[in-house]
């Protein structure tokens, strides 16, 4: 009798693949929820310690709707992008660039990660420098958490306690190979921000009940000396806050099915929206006036109990371990500057500039008004942000 290969198998394996967790979780793709976490967690960086300091200049209002404009903003230039991402199988925001802008388009898309990356992660080692070595702002001493527990030695110096950040703390996670890896840590990331928002909340809803803090501005103080070009210098800050867009295509091609990631970025959307209007309003409840551009440095203020002391440590120590330089004093300036430059086009600009291309001719005019207006709005607030900071610098006003 003849065996009939397609019955018996002839390219079968005589055993069944094994395939290890790993093994099966690349081969099915990873999940919303780590989708979710790794958007969440590139949107809640550094920019989450200078939302306070935003709400004493825009006042409480307005900070509100900023927040959500941006917020929607985000989602529409997301959605641009996946638009043509589904359309042609462009797995990456360069591919997309060079599809619409050739080579030009590419370069300037890799010219711009590069300077907000780098931005982004001065700013990263600014904050875990000032909570764990503290800061010199405006001829004032803030002590870091390891100069309060040890004492000042040479081995709590900024200098060594970033050296020792950067090799045993950030250098592994650089060393993973798939974002899904990350999933555990963002989600860790995440959860160390929704504790510390929560001990933000406790501490001035305690500060209110004893009479501690002061009455926050619902709008703007126009009467000392906050003018209406000043407004614009919050927006760079909003918007690197927000931004995700280099992270969408890497998590999206992870994905089990590519079609989650626009429900993957709305509800991160949604979790980074209450984020920041939670800490920026209690944060500026707590500290008022006297909020300084990176919020933890706050938190070192002399306590009457020790349960007070307990807190103000956990609350720096639990964002240090999330964002885990010396020449550099203050993030703010940071954020003006990338917030006006590199990460407008990426989450702006670029986005919409794609739609306008249209090089697959699938943008519909709707598409093409809100690219317009994404556009204006960028350009617009940018120009008039860094019109101001010269202002300032120069002495013009």
């Amino acid at each position: 009798m003849k065996l009939d290969n397609q019955d018996f198998g002839g390219h079968a394996p005589l055993l069944p693949e094994v395939r290890s967790r790993d093994d099966k979780r690349r081969y099915e793709g990873a999940s919303i929820s780590g989708a979710i976490f790794n958007i969440s967690t590139g949107m809640v960086g550094a920019g989450i310690m200078s939302i306070p300091a935003t709400f004493k200049v825009l006042g409480v209002i307005p900070s509100f709707v900023v927040i959500l404009i941006i917020a929607y903003l985000v989602e529409v230039t997301v959605e641009f992008l996946l638009k043509y991402t589904h359309s042609v199988e462009l797995n990456t925001y360069g591919k997309l660039m060079a599809e619409s802008f050739g080579k030009f388009g590419s370069i300037a898309l890799q010219v711009c990660v590069m300077i907000t990356n780098l931005g982004a992660l001065i700013i990263y080692l600014i904050i875990i420098g000032d909570v764990l070595s503290g800061n010199t702002s405006e001829g004032t001493v803030h002590l870091g958490i390891l100069q309060e527990w040890f004492g000042i030695h040479w081995w709590n110096s900024r200098a060594c306690s970033l050296l020792f950040v950067v090799l045993f703390v950030l250098l592994p996670l650089l060393l993973l190979r798939r974002i899904d890896s990350l999933r555990h840590a963002s989600a860790l990331s995440v959860l160390l921000a929704g504790f510390f928002v929560a001990i933000c909340t406790a501490m001035a809803i305690h500060a209110m009940w004893i009479g501690k803090t002061q009455r926050p501005r619902l709008v703007p103080d126009f009467a000392n000396g906050v003018s209406v070009l000043d407004l614009f210098t919050t927006i760079p800050v909003f918007a690197t806050a927000f931004g995700c867009h280099v992270n969408v295509h890497p998590v999206r091609a992870e994905l089990g099915r590519p079609s989650d990631m626009s429900s993957a970025v709305r509800i991160s959307l949604v979790l980074c929206v209450a984020i920041y209007i939670a800490v920026g309003f209690f944060g500026y409840l707590l500290f008022g006036d006297s909020i300084m551009a990176d919020m933890l440095v706050n938190f070192d203020t002399t306590s009457d109990s020790l349960i007070a002391t307990i807190l103000n440590d956990t609350v720096r120590l639990s964002y240090a371990i999330h964002h885990a330089a010396i020449a550099i004093p203050n993030i703010w300036y940071f954020f003006q500057f990338m917030g006006t430059t590199t990460v407008m086009c990426l989450m702006f600009i670029f986005p919409s500039s794609i739609i306008l291309r249209d090089v697959r001719c699938i943008s519909t005019s709707r598409d093409k008004v809100l690219a317009w207006l994404v556009i204006l709005l960028a350009v617009g607030t940018s120009f008039i942000a860094i019109f101001s900071n010269l202002s300032d610098y120069f002495g013009w006003k």
